[in-house]
């Protein structure tokens, strides 16, 4: 993890209350890329719980650091952003989550970025908002307020998203088809024609223009050679079914 675009981004969570938010962070960090978690002043909780809950984060769990001041959890970070939902008096600069990723992760490259998050009951005092570089805030509904971990994933999900080549390559499907030929093309409009004459789909309708449509939603769809087959191989099982009972066109 230590090469990963969110490697330097440090979550710092002020009094948190519930160990299953805590657990739910670590999880969110997991996800996204992150890897350090400072705690200041938490709610007792047994570790392996945590781990319990956010399956595969053994590594993150076993370096969460304990403060007794907010202070201390910062004083390494090179940036700052608290996190609120709510408005301040005092004319601060603020922020949404999308709009200072890039910055937090330009700076990241420079020093641990801290993304600051208060307690569950209150969030973030005002007292622990002037140590924010910026003040940052998660754009919602009237409903402002969101579920601790909920805004952690949120946040993280920003910066990952943010970053370049953070998230993982998803491999390509395992049966992967050529493009269709146009030959294949031309085969699958022939049968087709073929099945829907053979059940009278053409008695009250004009086979040129249906099957012009049937041409435009195919070429539309960009059938692989695999998806291509399938399809005439449905149109002809209908003229071998209608062949087994004894019917003809």
């Amino acid at each position: 993890m230590s090469d990963h675009p969110l490697a330097n981004v440090v979550v710092v969570l002020d009094e948190p209350q519930d160990p299953v938010n805590i657990a739910a962070t670590v999880r969110a960090m997991k996800n996204m890329g992150a890897a350090t978690l400072r705690l200041v002043r938490p709610v007792e909780y047994d570790p392996t719980r945590i781990e319990r809950v956010a399956h595969g984060t053994q590594d993150i769990v076993a370096n969460i650091r304990h403060f007794d001041a907010l202070d201390d959890a910062l004083a390494d970070c090179v940036r700052v952003a608290g996190f609120t939902a709510r408005r301040r008096a005092a004319k601060w600069r603020t922020a949404t989550a999308r709009e200072v990723a890039p910055e937090l992760l330009d700076a990241a490259t420079t020093g641990p970025v801290a993304l600051l998050f208060g307690r569950e009951d209150r969030g973030l005092s005002n007292d622990a908002l002037d140590r924010a570089t910026v003040v940052v805030t998660i754009p919602t509904t009237d409903h402002a307020s969101l579920n601790l971990a909920q805004a952690v994933l949120v946040a993280l999900y920003e910066l990952h998203v943010a970053a370049p080549n953070a998230s993982r390559t998803l491999a390509p499907p395992r049966k992967d088809a050529p493009p269709a030929t146009a030959a294949q093309y031309e085969r699958c409009f022939a049968d087709l024609a073929r099945a829907l004459d053979a059940i009278h789909f053409f008695r009250t309708r004009n086979p040129e223009l249906i099957m012009r449509t049937v041409r435009s939603l195919t070429m539309r769809a960009a059938p692989d050679a695999r998806e291509i087959e399938l399809v005439r191989a449905m149109a002809m099982e209908v003229l071998r079914a209608l062949a087994r009972r004894g019917d003809r066109p």
